[in-house]
């Protein structure tokens, strides 16, 4: 099943191409997905919704990657806490109350 598909069963309408984006560096190892990563984080950080999003992605490409490409999995780990913790730290109101609740 696609992060897509799983997502919209879930209720949630997928907004990006971040799992895509993601998908495609997997192909060409750690230096891309931290490329990936850096240029979806700063282009997207203010916008919470998209952020949100990313946080999902990551989250899900840890359980992706955990057991066969353990390596993969560590990595997406710590870009997931530095975008769930920039997070945690700038969303106030409203847009963090959305983030709780879509990554809860």
């Amino acid at each position: 099943m696609s992060f897509r598909t799983f997502m919209e069963d879930c209720g949630y309408k997928v907004q990006n191409t971040f799992w895509e984006d993601f998908s495609t560096a997997d192909a060409f190892g750690p230096s891309a997905i931290q490329n990936a990563y850096n240029l979806a984080f700063k282009s997207w950080k203010h916008n919470y919704k998209y952020l949100t999003e990313l946080v999902l992605v990551l989250n899900h490409k840890i359980w992706q990657h955990y057991k066969k490409h353990p390596q993969l999995a560590i990595l997406y780990n710590t870009l997931w806490q530095q975008a769930d913790q920039f997070a945690m730290d700038n969303l106030k109101d409203d847009e963090l109350d959305y983030f709780l609740e879509v990554t809860d």
